[in-house]
């Protein structure tokens, strides 16, 4: 019985298979299945994707170049977006993420995605100190020279800022920052240049520290006169220690010599912000001359509402990723802002060369060099 149930199984199989080796069986299954993948992905490509970590050695508002084994590359990050938490700090570990095939370093071929904090390290930027003289003070750079002759210029845009003696050109000061100074002129090593690092804070004293303000006792009769009074006003430019100011809900426009008091900018000396004038005496409303000026003090970005940061900074387009614009500021600085959360009423379209002003906030870029801007609009 058994024998005649396996013939009758054998009866039915052996037809099937007549013609068929198993080589063959397995090429037609394997062939039906690449089949069914065509037909339900017929456009479909391989997409290769990959990242190179570095460290950053130079960024040109689109381009950016790190050094990798001692190798430099070149990446055009024009359609790529920027998340490193630092921003953009040369001598900083990023990696770049990309796709297509990286060929030596030859960049051409592949197209960058993003720029982030390489995962792969643990270092992370310490930070350091130059003491020196200033030379010249603008709303978005500071230039100053050392005991031992050399002369840095860093960017400061958005930086706190504290001179409790005064500031004028000589005033010696500690700059704290992150990141790497460059020689970009090989014949001149004594000109040094931190257009790639973050500055942390510059004050006249180590370590920086605004002393709490003291209760003022109610003034007598004879003191009447003496009496603290305040004004308030807006930032329209520095230079060194000239101050110039609007009267704030006015039209008076005075100049200010911060050598000889001291001033307070928790974000910079920052045109569009505003600051609060101690004083005796009494203001007439558009001269100093009565007055004798107790300190100038800015606001604290920290302690304002999004809807009343005023910080701002103006200037040329010169070049844009996915995320950011960078502007060739009036004063020389190159400044990029993150525009992912930014209003933007301007009408140049955001090309390179459109003239902007830019509204940002600087609490949120306290260890970034790029600002986090809040508004765009036309310059």
């Amino acid at each position: 019985m058994k024998k005649w149930l396996l013939l009758s199984f054998c009866s039915v199989f052996i037809p099937l298979l007549s013609g068929c080796s198993p080589e063959n069986l397995l090429n037609r299954i394997m062939s039906s299945d690449n089949q069914e993948i065509q037909d339900i992905h017929p456009d479909s490509t391989r997409i290769y994707m990959d990242e190179l970590p570095g460290t950053v050695q130079s960024f040109t508002g689109n381009k950016l170049t790190l050094v990798s084994s001692s190798q430099p590359y070149t990446f055009d990050v024009s359609q790529a977006t920027l998340e490193s938490e630092d921003g953009i700090i040369r001598g900083d570990s990023v990696s770049v993420i990309y796709e297509g095939q990286l060929t030596d370093t030859d960049t051409s071929t592949v197209r960058a995605l993003k720029v982030v904090d390489d995962y792969h390290t643990t270092d992370t930027l310490r930070d350091k100190t130059s003491h020196g003289q200033i030379q010249q003070l603008t709303a978005n750079s500071v230039t100053i020279k050392s005991r031992g002759g050399k002369t840095a210029t860093f960017p400061s845009t958005g930086a706190e800022q504290y001179y409790q003696n005064g500031l004028k050109a000589g005033t010696w000061v500690y700059i704290h920052y992150k990141g790497e100074l460059e020689t970009p002129d090989p014949e001149n090593p004594s000109r040094l240049y931190g257009s790639h690092v973050k500055v942390l804070s510059i004050s006249d004293i180590d370590p920086l520290k605004v002393p709490d303000p003291t209760p003022t006792p109610a003034p007598s009769k004879d003191q009447e006169r003496k009496k603290e009074n305040q004004l308030r006003a807006v930032i329209q430019s520095i230079q060194t220690n000239i101050l110039q100011i609007t009267i704030e809900s006015t039209n008076t426009t005075i100049k200010l010599d911060l050598s000889r008091f001291p001033s307070y900018f928790s974000g910079g000396p920052t045109p569009g912000s505003h600051v609060t004038i101690t004083y005796t005496g009494d203001f007439d409303g558009s001269t100093t001359e009565n007055i004798s000026i107790l300190g100038v003090t800015g606001d604290v970005p920290e302690s304002l509402s999004e809807q009343r940061i005023s910080f701002a900074v103006s200037g040329d387009i010169i070049a844009s990723t996915s995320n950011t614009l960078t502007l060739l500021t009036y004063d020389n600085v190159y400044v990029t802002c993150n525009i992912d959360n930014a209003s933007n009423s301007s009408t140049g379209g955001l090309l390179s060369g459109s003239s902007v002003k830019i509204t940002f906030n600087p609490a949120k870029s306290r260890k970034s060099n790029i600002l986090c801007a809040l508004n765009i609009e036309d310059a």
